[in-house]
């Protein structure tokens, strides 16, 4: 056996890569090792195509699998596959020369035949390999090809200028590198780091990987297989895996898709949501694989900021990647793949609150607000958004939900309008003068207990053509009913006209108008917002935290309410205490809008109202 010892110098560009690669290509060094067993995982890849297609390869009934083995001691980590290995021409066109990456190669020779249908490579990304020397000074590598008639050669380097290559003792076929690691890299020739790396990074790689003769991808990568081969233990075990979870999940969704992308995906949402629980917000939980590897672990880009709440796998083959694996460069495509999984999850939800009414009612109740938050920033899903919204009504009992499709489907034949209206709570929004009107003419009204509800129905303006308005917005209109004839007991339009040029004049600057209504039935009278509704005018004084200055109001007072008609007596009388008890009128219409006051004015007020009605 020949023992000469054959010096070849790097490529230019290659030295120019390895720089690259070992100073500032990757941000986390450990990224080596997936890049070597998804190398490893090619190898056999090639293996296992080759022996469908080709002439007999060597050692036809070795196992294929990944053996990684630690040496605290001598500081080294060994990779051995049993994969296609090299010929000597292929160590010096794969290994020292950039414009033939093998597996480049190998995939332009099957493309070129057109068939590609079964093709799992990893390594289209072709300088993997080279991450290596961010972690060792020096490398060898024993290799054996496949062809019963190859030779086993060694490969070694210190990864600066130049590489060897000598003719080596025959073995079994593939691959054993041998990394013989930097000072500041012993860490990785310890059994405990090198499984913690494998089960972040390749815990799915399609083949065996034993680290010192313990296997350690031990769960299968269920998003790859059928749906109908796979159990629901094994689909809540695969949950607790990726999730760091300890319960199941609420809900899974399991799909493949070919077109417009190749997709495998499986989605879960978990039982609790910890934003709720102050916990901060949460971070995506997705993890985006090509082929079984890990591309990007919980990534922020694959879908929207407000599906952060979702655990789960996404895996492409058809990712752009760049040379490290670690970012996206195509964002037409990233896009398309958000658009693509984001609606398919939007309509697995709209099913299940059809399907599975009570427990997509738990899902509400935990994760509404990410819903929400979608429906007011998400444009481009906004509107399958808007169908998984649920509330409480002015006809549903506490605690009962329904949809804006519901909402539609029990419309009066000559209404036109969905009516909704904002307050803190049922029992706040009940005992307040605005929904009169409405239980008057038998209309639904929606209830919303957030903010973030009017300023989605104020962006999306209508649904289903149906025009959403709320129920204490200034200019209200119920023409569409025929109004009724003004009542023998109400003030009459002269003094209507009076009283309420009156009380204008004793609001001042807080109101803009006072006129008479059109909504009471019960109410002596209700403040209406000039900003459009008053749960906008609330966000305004939460916002500004200014309780003197509420702004102007539009005050309307109930012409038939003995209350009101006392106030115009009182007035005819130049009763000083008319003034008192209008400013009171209008502030007890402020607390029934839940606009917050100063009650240090009222106080004052309300002990002079005190001492005259025990007088």
């Amino acid at each position: 056996m020949s023992t000469v010892v054959e010096t070849k110098e790097f490529q230019t560009e290659i030295r120019q890569l390895l720089d690259i690669v070992i100073h500032s290509l990757y941000t986390e060094r450990e990224i080596f090792l997936r890049e070597l067993i998804s190398n490893a995982a090619d190898a056999m890849e090639k293996l296992r195509y080759t022996q469908l297609t080709g002439p007999e390869v060597k050692d036809k009934d070795l196992a294929l699998e990944i053996l990684i083995d630690t040496d605290d001691n001598a500081h080294t980590l060994t990779i051995t596959d049993t994969g296609i290995g090299m010929s000597k021409e292929e160590l010096v066109e794969n290994l020292g020369t950039i414009a033939h990456s093998g597996s480049k190669e190998f995939i332009k020779h099957l493309t070129a035949k057109g068939d590609q249908k079964d093709l799992n490579l990893i390594g289209q990304f072709g300088v993997g390999f080279y991450s290596a020397f961010m972690v060792a000074d020096q490398v060898t590598i024993y290799t054996r090809s496949y062809q019963q008639e190859g030779q086993s050669f060694v490969w070694e380097s210190d990864g600066v200028g130049s590489y060897t290559i000598t003719e080596g003792e025959d073995h079994n076929r593939g691959t054993k590198m041998v990394l013989h690691l930097k000072e500041d890299a012993y860490d990785f020739a310890k059994e405990e780091t090198i499984q913690r790396v494998i089960k972040q990074y390749s815990s799915f790689v399609p083949y065996p990987i034993t680290v010192n003769g313990q296997k350690v991808n031990t769960v299968d990568a269920l998003w790859t297989k059928n749906k109908n081969e796979i159990t629901d233990d094994e689909y809540n075990e695969f949950y607790k895996f990726i999730a760091n979870a300890h319960d199941e999940p609420l809900f899974r969704l399991h799909f493949s898709s070919d077109a417009p992308l190749n997709i495998n995906t499986l989605l879960f949402v978990p039982k609790e949501n910890l934003e709720l629980f102050g916990f901060g917000r949460t971070e995506p939980g997705v993890n985006l694989y090509c082929k079984k590897v890990l591309i990007q672990e919980k990534s922020s880009v694959i879908l929207p900021e407000w599906l952060r709440f979702l655990r789960g796998v996404m895996d492409s083959e058809e990712l752009p990647l760049n040379i490290s694996r670690e970012t996206m460069q195509d964002s037409a495509l990233i896009s398309k793949l958000n658009k693509v999984v984001t609606g398919r999850f939007l309509k697995f939800l709209e099913g299940q609150a059809t399907s599975e009414p009570e427990k997509y009612k738990e899902f509400w109740e935990k994760f509404n607000l990410f819903i929400k938050e979608g429906a007011a920033n998400d444009f481009t899903h906004q509107k399958e958004l808007v169908k998984l919204l649920q509330f409480e009504s002015s006809i549903t009992q506490s605690g009962e939900l329904i949809s804006l499709a519901d909402y539609v489907g029990r419309m009066k034949e000559d209404q036109s309008t969905i009516y909704y209206v904002n307050g803190p709570s049922r029992e706040a929004i009940e005992s307040g003068p605005y929904l009169e009107i409405f239980r008057d003419k038998g209309l639904e009204v929606i209830y919303t207990y957030a903010a973030i509800d009017d300023y989605i129905f104020g962006a999306i303006g209508e649904y289903e053509g149906k025009k959403l308005v709320s129920a204490d917005q200034a200019d209200l209109d119920l023409s569409n009913s025929v109004p009724k004839d003004r009542s023998e007991q109400a003030l009459s339009e002269e003094e209507v006209q009076v009283l309420t040029g009156w009380l204008k004049e004793i609001l001042g600057s807080k109101v803009t108008e006072v006129r008479e209504s059109k909504r009471l039935v019960d109410s002596p009278a209700l403040v209406l917002s000039p900003y459009g509704t008053n749960s906008m005018q609330r966000m305004m004084q939460l916002m500004n935290k200014d309780l003197n200055n509420l702004g102007p109001s539009v005050l309307e007072i109930n012409t038939e309410h003995p209350m009101i008609k006392r106030l115009d007596a009182a007035r005819k009388n130049e009763d000083s205490f008319a003034k008192i008890a209008a400013e009171q009128l209008f502030e007890n219409a402020q607390i029934a809008a839940g606009l917050i006051l100063d009650p240090r004015g009222m106080v004052n007020r309300l002990n002079e109202i005190l001492e005259r009605a025990l007088g």
